[in-house]
């Protein structure tokens, strides 16, 4: 059984920005840049990402110039934030920590 989705709350989301603290709150939404070696590495980084993204069902918002990746999360069937902005977010950092 699928629980369902949820907007998470204000309390939820200055947790995860306690624990990750390169993210911040914008707009509404979670927001990073990561800033990597080189296009290369930048591009491996967004394939990666894209490829959990694809499995998760649950898609970045993000823009990239040359070795830099701006993020920005948000579950649009909640109108906000939501768990799986969460997990998506701690997966990138994963993935970030290799390069």
């Amino acid at each position: 059984m699928r629980m369902s989705l949820q907007q998470a709350t204000q309390a939820d989301i200055e947790q995860f920005l306690q624990q990750q603290p390169e993210w911040q709150l914008r707009d509404g939404k979670l927001y990073r840049n990561y800033l990597f070696n080189n296009f290369i590495e930048a591009f491996a980084f967004m394939t990666e990402v894209a490829l959990y993204a694809e499995k998760a069902n649950h898609h970045p918002e993000w823009f990239n110039v040359y070795k830099t990746v701006r993020i920005e999360l948000t579950t649009h069937e909640v109108s906000g934030i939501s768990e799986r902005d969460f997990k998506l977010a701690t997966q990138m950092e994963r993935l970030a920590a290799k390069r």
